[in-house]
């Protein structure tokens, strides 16, 4: 495998994430260095551990993983994205402008772990295909996962700044559920279900 299919896988990868980091970024507007590292080590965690977890079951379970793992990771960003959708809905009626520090911060709790867990699985896919072709998977999943993690960081803090140029409050978080939504529709669409 070359550098530049490597990096390209990488970066494809950590598409997924980028998106939920932006959102995420407009969502909390202030973004500090704990919630950067906390989102962005979180989501290079997954993204390392998942090529070396497919990479160990290795291809005698890729066609039951790989008839699931699309339905997986679209549940778990519907579930986030709905609750998101929900949270957005009560500020509204409570007529709260900003998202409440205690109730709005995705890179805390069961929230980050789904998120982390749902922008990685299709690492576990790619794992398996190692696995497949006799491919180490140490070097790549290491370098996947350091790349997620910076794409991560780089896209939480684009989102801040989009968020820096208007006030975007309760909007930003049903925006940031629709994206979510719409990443677990796309993932849907890519495995071929509709």
């Amino acid at each position: 495998m070359t550098v530049l299919t490597l990096l390209t896988l990488a970066f494809a990868l950590a598409a997924d994430a980028f998106a939920v980091a932006v959102t995420t970024g407009i969502q909390l507007k202030k973004v500090t260095a704990s919630q950067t590292l906390r989102m962005a080590g979180t989501f290079g965690a997954f993204q390392f551990s998942m090529p070396v977890i497919g990479w160990l079951l290795g291809a005698s379970v890729h066609r039951y993983i790989e008839a699931i793992d699309h339905w997986l990771a679209f549940g778990l960003l519907v579930f986030v994205g709905g609750h998101m959708l929900k949270e957005a809905w009560e500020q509204r009626r409570s007529g709260e402008g900003a998202p409440r520090p205690d109730r709005a911060d995705p890179t805390r709790g069961r929230a980050l772990i789904l998120l982390g867990i749902a922008t990685s699985i299709d690492a576990m896919a790619v794992g398996l295909s190692f696995a497949m072709i006799s491919v180490n998977v140490w070097l790549p999943a290491l370098v996947i996962g350091v790349v997620c993690f910076g794409v991560t960081a780089g896209g939480m803090h684009l989102g801040r700044l989009v968020s820096a140029k208007g006030n975007l409050g309760g909007k930003a978080i049903f925006v940031g559920g629709l994206v979510l939504i719409a990443i677990g529709v796309n993932i849907l669409r890519e495995h071929g279900v509709f």
